[in-house]
């Protein structure tokens, strides 16, 4: 069969024949692949620099996709190794069963920016009914999808901060209320984001950045008035497009009521996790197939995976391989 290959971290995948997958438990069953979508934790991990990554090369790419069980059944498999394949092995019980009016370039593509955005607005920030919202890197594909979840899950306000010009103009399609260019001076941005936190305190950030960025927001939010009325404010970073590292002063937490999150493996209880196959992402797919979700998708062949992977989601588009 044909697969997404790589010998060794950090070169780009290659189309190439390998063996097909052999069943080596009764918990396994063979699943052949309609869709797989490129992520960040999948270059990552092809990198060598995700701490989850593979322990022997050479190896097949993708850490989940849709396809087929032996019984015909169309599934997202979210336990699928080396997902980028014509053919996978999957856990039994590791899959979603998915509704016919989802497709499967987007059921590939959903998952992960939408178990992101759920995360880290439900269970790490506990977004409550008419809080406002930041979202930091929105013009990305999670980020797109936090503004409209952050809406579903009923937040007054949602201001949303990226650099892309193009696709900020259609952020308040998705929800949106404020939109902030990240592409300004240092100078603006903070006078544009203390004009936010005057009419409406923020109570959420979701950061896609990190970084610079993170370090002008929590500027912003320092506090420099020892009588003043503490306001909580939960920051939860999820990416660091922009740096891995900020200069936090210890004053800004001592000034403001700020309480900081992060969110990936390990981050997250197992209660909530045991929820995402039969709770959660059932529901994620309900929203897409009855509109009430959005999200830009671009299919490429797997014979092509080599020029899509040095492809950046321009537009907010996830990238989809299909065998």
């Amino acid at each position: 069969m044909k697969a997404a290959v790589i010998h060794q971290f950090g070169e780009t995948p290659r189309y190439e024949d390998v063996a097909e997958p052999v069943l080596q438990t009764e918990n396994e069953l063979l699943m052949t692949v309609k869709a797989a979508s490129i992520k960040n934790i999948d270059k990552a991990q092809a990198s060598g620099s995700h701490y989850d990554r593979t322990k022997k090369l050479p190896a097949i790419l993708g850490t989940d996709g849709v396809g087929l069980l032996p019984d015909g059944t169309r599934v997202f498999a979210f336990y699928a190794g080396a997902a980028m394949a014509e053919k996978a092995l999957i856990r039994k019980g590791g899959y979603v069963v998915l509704p016919d009016a989802i497709d499967d370039v987007t059921a590939a593509a959903l998952p992960n920016p939408g178990l992101s955005a759920w995360f880290s607005l439900y269970y790490r920030a506990g977004l409550q009914p008419g809080d406002t919202v930041l979202v930091n890197g929105a013009t990305g594909v999670t980020g797109k999808m936090a503004i409209q979840l952050a809406k579903y899950f009923g937040a007054g306000k949602v201001i949303a901060m990226g650099r892309n010009p193009k696709v900020l103009a259609t952020l308040p399609d998705l929800g949106a209320d404020v939109v902030i260019s990240l592409a300004q001076s240092d100078a603006d941005l903070q006078a544009s984001l203390k004009a936010e936190q005057i009419k409406t305190p923020i109570d959420i950030i979701i950061d896609y950045t990190w970084g610079h960025p993170a370090e002008l927001i929590l500027s912003v939010l320092t506090g420099n008035d020892f009588m003043a009325e503490a306001h909580r404010t939960r920051y939860v970073t999820v990416g660091e497009m922009a740096g891995s590292t900020i200069q936090l002063a210890s004053g800004t937490l001592r000034s403001a009521a700020i309480e900081l999150y992060g969110v990936g493996g390990g981050s997250i209880p197992r209660e909530v996790m045991q929820k995402v196959p039969t709770e959660i992402l059932p529901k994620l797919f309900d929203l897409v197939a009855t509109g009430k979700l959005r999200l830009e998708t671009e299919a490429i062949a797997l014979n092509q995976v080599a020029h899509a992977w040095k492809q950046s989601e321009t537009g907010g588009k996830r990238l989809v391989l299909v065998p």
